[in-house]
C-alpha cells in the first residue's frame, strides 16, 4: 500500500531483558501473519531459555508506535540435581565427574547452561578411557509456580578402551613407516585418550607429505573376556602433491622490496625427505638456499642439512658469504632445542676501509622456552632464548671466539584491551678482537625488531665509513598496546640499546614513537613511526608482531 511504513517498537523491560531480546525484535511488530500474538509467543519462548517461565507480556500504543512491556517475573533456579554414571570407572573418577557438574543447586536455570553441563560430563568421559560413553537419558522438570527446576542426567561409560594396532589408509607414494616416525602419542596397549588421537593428526597435517588427515578408533570393537576393548586406530590420509613451486613479492622496512621463488618437494630421492630451496632478492640482501629435512628419528628428533649463498649491502658494509651445515632439533614440552654445526666463509668489504676474508666452523646450541597462551596472538606469557656457539683456530677457523646471546620477551595483560610488552636482548662475543670473526657472530642493532627510530643495523662499530658488528650488544624495549576492538589497536613504545666493540664506548641510542596494530590470520601486523634521538629523524617500521 502506498505510504505504508513500519511501526516503531518500544521495548520496556529491565536492562538485562532488553539486552537479551533486542537482537530478536522484528523491524515491524505488527507485520506478518499473527502480528502481536506471534511476537508474544517468541518472547515467551526466549525468556523460558533463561529461566523466566511466568512472564507478563503486554502490548499498547497505536499503528505508529507499539509499546511492548515485559515483566519477566521471578527466575527459576535449580532445586535438585540427580546425576549418575554407570559403568566400570573408578569410584574416584565417578565422584569427581559428578562433583564438577556445571549447573549446581541454587544456580539460575538457563537452557544453554543445561546443555553445556550435560555435554561436559560426556566430553570428559570420552576424552579418556571410555571412547563409547553416551548420555542415556536427561530431563529438566520445571515447576513455574514454585520457580524450581529439578535436573536428571544418566550416563553409561561403556567398557574401558585401549589402543590397538595402527591401520593406515590412503598411502600411495609413502611407506607406513613414515606415519610411525611422526607418531609420538599412540602406542598399542596404552589407555585411550582422545588428545593422543588429536596429537597424531596434528603432527601429520603439519608435514609436507599430507594434507587432510583423520585419526579415529573403531568404537564398535567388542570387548574381550575381561571387559576391555582393544580398538584399532585408523589413520586416513590424503597425500599432497610431491612438488610445489611458489612465487612471492613483498617489502620490508629493514631490507627493502623483495621478490622470491621457492621450490619444495616432500619426497626427495623417493625417501620422504623434504627439500626446501629458493632464491630471495631484496634491495639490501640477496639469498639462495637449499635445506633438506629428514623424517623424525625414533626419539622424535628432526635432522637437517643445508647450504646458503648470500650477499648484503647494509650501512656501507658489503658482504658475500657461503655456508653449509647440519642441525638437529627437538621439542620437549615448552622447551625447543637446536644443535647445529655450520661452516662459513665471508668476504667483508667496508666502505673506506680494508676488506678481509673470515672463516669459521661453529658448533652452536640454541634453547627456546615458550610459555604463552597463543603462538600467534599472545595475550599473556614469557618467551626466553639463549644461544652458545664458538670456533677455534685449531679447527677450520681463522680465530678463537665464543658467542653468547640471550633474549627475553614478556606479555602482561593490563585489562581486556590493554597489553604491556617487555623485550630485552644481550650478546657478547668473547675474543681478543673482532678481526677474523664473521659478521654472523658479531652484533649490530637498529631497525624493526631492535631499536626503532634508527635504520636497519645502523648501530654498531664504525670502520671507515661503514658500520660493522661489535663484540657487545644490548637492547631493551617497553611497549603499551591498546586494542580498540577485535581487529585494530594503537601502541606507544620506547626502545634503547647499541652494539659496541668496547664497553668504554657505550653510547645508548634511544628511540620512541607510536604505532598501529592489525590482527591478521598470520598474527598482529605492526606499523610504527619512531623518532631516533641520536639521528634526530623519523623512521617508519613495519613487521609481523609475533614472539620470536
Amino acid at each position: 500500500m502506498a505510504g505504508a511504513h513500519a511501526a516503531e517498537l518500544v521495548l520496556r523491560a529491565p536492562d538485562e531483558i532488553v539486552e537479551l531480546l533486542s537482537p530478536f525484535m522484528p523491524d515491524d511488530p505488527s507485520a506478518g501473519r499473527g502480528g502481536h500474538g506471534r511476537l508474544q509467543r517468541q518472547v515467551t519462548e526466549i525468556l523460558a531459555t533463561e529461566g523466566y517461565f511466568s512472564p507478563t507480556v503486554e502490548f499498547s500504543g497505536d499503528e505508529e508506535r507499539v509499546v511492548l512491556e515485559i515483566v519477566p517475573g521471578p527466575r527459576t533456579s535449580i532445586s535438585a540435581v540427580d546425576v549418575s554414571i554407570d559403568g566400570p570407572l573408578s569410584a574416584t573418577r565417578r565422584a569427581a565427574l559428578i562433583a564438577a557438574w556445571g549447573l549446581p543447586v541454587g544456580q539460575p536455570f538457563r537452557q544453554q547452561d543445561w546443555n553445556s553441563a550435560k555435554q561436559q560430563v560426556l566430553s570428559d568421559l570420552l576424552a579418556e578411557d571410555f571412547a563409547a560413553a553416551r548420555l542415556v537419558d536427561s530431563q529438566a522438570t520445571i515447576d513455574p509456580g514454585a520457580r524450581e527446576a529439578r535436573l536428571m542426567a544418566r550416563y553409561e561409560s561403556g567398557p574401558p578402551f585401549r589402543f590397538g594396532e595402527l591401520r593406515v589408509e590412503g598411502l600411495e607414494r609413502y611407506s607406513p613407516t613414515l606415519i610411525d616416525r611422526h607418531n609420538r602419542s599412540i602406542r598399542p596397549g596404552e589407555p585411550f585418550r582422545e588428545s593422543d588421537l588429536h596429537a597424531l593428526q596434528t603432527a601429520l597435517q603439519s608435514t609436507l607429505q599430507f594434507g587432510g588427515v583423520l585419526v579415529s578408533v573403531d568404537r564398535d570393537t567388542p570387548p574381550d573376556a575381561d571387559g576391555v576393548v582393544t580398538a584399532p586406530v585408523t589413520v586416513r590420509v590424503n597425500e599432497r602433491p610431491a612438488h610445489r613451486w611458489s612465487f612471492g613479492a613483498g617489502i620490508s622496512s629493514n631490507t627493502g622490496a623483495r621478490v622470491e621463488t621457492n621450490f619444495q618437494t616432500a619426497d626427495l630421492f623417493r625417501q620422504a625427505w623434504e627439500l626446501n630451496s629458493g632464491v630471495r632478492l631484496e634491495q639490501k640482501k640477496q639469498t639462495a638456499y637449499a635445506d633438506v629435512l629428514f623424517p623424525p628419528t625414533a626419539s622424535q628428533r628432526r635432522n637437517s642439512i643445508g647450504a646458503m649463498a648470500q650477499a648484503t649491502d647494509i650501512q656501507g658494509l658489503r658482504t658475500e658469504r657461503y655456508a653449509f651445515g647440519g642441525q638437529q632439533a627437538w621439542r620437549d614440552g615448552p622447551l625447543e632445542t637446536r644443535l647445529s654445526l655450520t661452516w662459513q666463509q665471508e668476504w667483508l668489504r667496508p666502505d673506506g676501509a680494508d676488506g678481509s676474508v673470515n672463516r669459521a666452523l661453529v658448533p652452536n646450541i640454541a634453547l627456546t622456552w615458550r610459555f604463552v597462551d597463543s603462538p600467534l596472538d599472545v595475550r599473556e606469557g614469557v618467551v626466553l632464548q639463549t644461544q652458545v656457539g664458538g670456533a677455534s683456530r685449531a679447527v677450520a677457523s681463522d680465530t678463537d671466539f665464543i658467542r653468547l646471546y640471550g633474549r627475553y620477551q614478556q606479555f602482561i595483560p593490563l585489562s581486556w584491551g590493554d597489553l604491556l610488552t617487555l623485550n630485552g636482548e644481550i650478546g657478547y662475543t668473547i675474543a681478543e678482537s673482532r678481526d677474523g670473526i664473521p659478521q654472523e657472530y658479531l652484533f649490530r642493532a637498529g631497525g624493526t625488531g631492535s631499536v626503532r627510530g634508527y635504520p636497519y643495523q645502523s648501530l654498531g662499530v664504525k670502520d671507515g665509513s661503514a658500520i660493522v658488528g661489535g663484540r657487545y650488544m644490548a637492547t631493551a624495549s617497553v611497549e603499551y598496546t591498546h586494542w580498540l576492538d577485535d581487529r585494530w589497536g594503537i601502541a606507544t613504545f620506547v626502545d634503547a640499546g647499541n652494539a659496541v666493540d668496547s664497553l668504554s664506548n657505550v653510547d645508548l641510542a634511544v628511540g620512541y614513537g607510536l604505532g598501529v596494530r592489525w590482527r591478521s590470520v598470520a598474527g598482529p601486523i605492526a606499523v610504527d613511526l619512531a623518532y631516533g634521538e641520536q639521528v634526530e629523524a623519523l623512521h617508519l617500521h613495519f613487521s609481523l608482531a609475533i614472539p620470536f
